[in-house]
């Protein structure tokens, strides 16, 4: 069986894989004390303007690779010039003078999928070229392929020691660190992230639930291996993590049982998921008369809204947000005084964050959408002024809870996407459904791109929803097969992109409707229609 699975394992993997076998156990026992994250903090947060320009200087204006040079050439921006406003007006206020002058990357930029214009100027931009020369290699990460290349994101164990730091600090403002931790989330190397983080701080997690079976058909084996060698090599560090259990989103009650069996046993269980599956976990536990009073839960990877909160809180458990992405791992926590249902407070001290405002129209992004640049050296990707696709409202703000004591005074909330979709955890950009709507179900089914369209929304209880729309006048058409191609062709392959079509067939997202597409109040068809809550309104 070996021999088998070696010869399905490309070089490359083996190579990450060695490479994490070794580094992998001293990571393990170098574990990270309260004082020594609490130092660590202050001494990041005091170099943070050092450590930016440190990092712009050796990654980008000495790197000819990535387009940031680019851009800040056809800007007339000098590392000299950048450093003058950077002492003149701070990290974010030199983020805006670039961003004005058309140093920025919208996510379609950033994929490759739309060419880079400033001026007269076309920049042909590839996803690789972000990539930080300075990282090392030790976890391969990625974002989903369906729109053509995968985005390939490795991680520097480094990294994952600096977002320790963060999470160390972060829990420990909710009481959290002496919680019996678990995870309930999809196979991969997000789930393998979130388990290292929190073994660096000595909280290793005790359980490892997947939505997804990792053996499951047509999925890579590299989903296989990698869990395993994880457990190896932390059983190697004299740290051992748990092995993933198979627990689907249908049969929750596996995961709420352990919680209840954690709570009768006098301690506090503490899951990390996605904010559907705990209303979901929740629901089903109240149904079976299972008491979650006093569990928490951190949710994570979807829109936080206050119906998937109340749905958990029925239960009697306490949620609280995270916010975070492939391109920049975690980016915020939880707020303990939020002013919104998905409040969380900015890693400062890993971040910055600007928005774009009415200030650069030509960029095409809303006012509220959200660009992302790095601080630390360990980054994997060099981020400055990127876009992922999200748009927030953005403050300072005194809110009196831990968190700002730890100097962490950027709050984000009412998070939303305004190009991408986000279901049971699961993250398409709109070029995805835009491909199958106007490609793929035609010509399986007849009709035009105006005849398809996907709505977006969420149920009273928290869940999400997509409901496949398709125009009447196309004739008897078998709802069942709609659903089934729509899903084989968003998740086409055996990596992220199919942990995904599993995900939502499991979840039953997806439903047909037999009804013409919503019209837009300007006598627009757009190809995603979002039923949720208006974008946010600058304070």
């Amino acid at each position: 069986m070996i021999t088998d699975l070696a010869a399905r394992i490309p070089l490359q993997d083996m190579a990450v894989g060695g490479r994490l076998l070794r580094h992998l156990p001293p990571f393990l026992r170098r574990r990270i004390s309260l004082d020594e994250a609490r130092a660590t903090m202050a001494r990041r947060l005091e170099r943070r303007e050092a450590d930016f320009l440190a990092l712009v200087q050796h990654a980008i204006f000495e790197n000819p690779e990535t387009p940031y040079q680019q851009l800040l050439r056809l800007a007339a921006c000098e590392y000299g010039d950048l450093e003058r406003l950077v002492k003149q007006d701070g990290v974010e206020g030199a983020l805006k003078s670039l961003y004005r002058s058309g140093v920025y990357l919208t996510i379609d930029e950033y994929k490759g999928r739309r060419p880079t214009v400033r001026g007269s100027a076309t920049l042909a931009v590839e996803p690789s070229q972000l990539r930080n020369p300075f990282a090392a290699a030790h976890m391969p990460f990625g974002t989903s392929g369906s729109r053509g290349a995968r985005t390939a994101v490795n991680f520097d164990l480094a990294w994952m020691g600096d977002h320790a730091v963060s999470k160390c600090l972060a829990l420990e403002a909710r009481g959290g660190r002496e919680w019996v931790h678990g995870l309930w989330c999809v196979p991969g190397g997000a789930s393998m992230f979130v388990i290292l983080v929190y073994s660096r701080f000595g909280a290793t997690p005790v359980r490892w639930f997947s939505q997804v079976d990792p053996g499951a058909p047509g999925l890579h084996p590299r989903y296989r291996w990698s869990a395993r060698l994880l457990r190896w090599a932390s059983i190697m560090a004299g740290a051992p993590v748990p092995a993933p259990r198979h627990v689907p989103l249908d049969n929750s009650l596996p995961v709420a049982r352990w919680m209840a069996d954690v709570l009768r046993s006098g301690r506090t269980p503490h899951l990390y998921t996605f904010p559907s599956s705990a209303a979901s976990l929740c629901q089903a536990a109240c149904r079976a008369g299972i008491d979650l009073s006093g569990a928490q839960f951190t949710v994570d990877a979807e829109p936080v809204t206050a119906a998937r909160l109340a749905a958990i809180r029925q239960s009697g458990a306490n949620p609280v947000p995270a916010y975070g992405s492939v391109e920049s791992a975690f980016i915020g926590y939880w707020c303990l005084n939020p002013a919104a249902s998905d409040d969380i407070h900015l890693s400062h001290d890993l971040h910055a964050v600007i928005q774009a405002g009415q200030e650069n129209p030509s960029s095409g992004l809303p006012p509220l959408a959200t660009l992302f640049s790095s601080i630390r050296r360990t980054a994997p990707l060099i981020l400055l002024n990127l876009s992922l696709g999200d748009q927030a409202v953005l403050a300072e703000r005194a809110c009196g809870c831990p968190l700002e004591a730890v100097g962490w005074k950027t709050h984000l909330h009412t998070i939303r996407s305004y190009e991408k979709l986000t279901a049971g955890g699961m993250t398409f950009l709109d070029s995805d459904v835009i491909r199958v709507l106007e490609e793929k179900l035609p010509a399986r089914f007849g009709g035009g791109p105006t005849d398809f369209q996907l709505v977006e929304q969420e149920d009273d209880d928290g869940r999400p929803r997509l409901r496949l729309l398709v125009h009447p006048r196309l004739g008897d058409l078998d709802s069942e097969q709609l659903a089934d191609t729509f899903l084989n062709s968003i998740g086409g392959g055996s990596g992220v992109e199919r942990v995904m079509e599993l995900q939502w067939r499991q979840a039953n997202v997806v439903s047909v409707e037999r009804r013409p597409p919503v019209v837009e109040a300007s006598g627009k068809v757009l190809h995603l229609h979002v039923e949720r809550s208006p974008a946010p309104v600058p304070a």
